[in-house]
């Protein structure tokens, strides 16, 4: 078992191309023994953005702070701080941070190998 706070696991910069803004929390992943599912906090600054992309797995969020842009092939949806969201395996997403204030969302994905 392992209990600790987000704040203490480092912050990365996302480097990914067609993101700006955008930082990362690794909180659960193989390094701690997780065998399926890894648990990420993503911060994005006010103006910033993830790539618009997709993958063969899904996606599942929970907007802690602020509010985000959810852009996908249905369109863009606001999901303000409280929101989950579910992305489907193959789907593209895009989480955007329109606000002038700090977008902070939990992000559980399983293992890809």
């Amino acid at each position: 078992m392992k209990i600790f706070n987000h704040k203490d696991v480092e912050l990365w910069e996302v480097k990914d191309e067609g993101g700006e803004g955008v930082s990362i929390r690794w909180l659960i992943s193989k390094d701690d023994g997780a065998q399926r599912f890894f648990m990420r906090i993503f911060d994005v600054q006010p103006g910033g953005h993830t790539p618009y992309h997709k993958h063969p797995w899904e996606h599942e969020v929970f907007i802690l702070e602020g509010k985000a842009e959810v852009a996908s092939e249905k369109g863009k949806h606001s999901a303000p701080a409280g929101h989950v969201v579910f992305v489907l395996p193959d789907e593209h997403h895009q989480f955007r941070n329109e606000t002038d204030k700090l977008m902070r969302f939990m992000c559980l994905i399983p293992k890809v190998e």
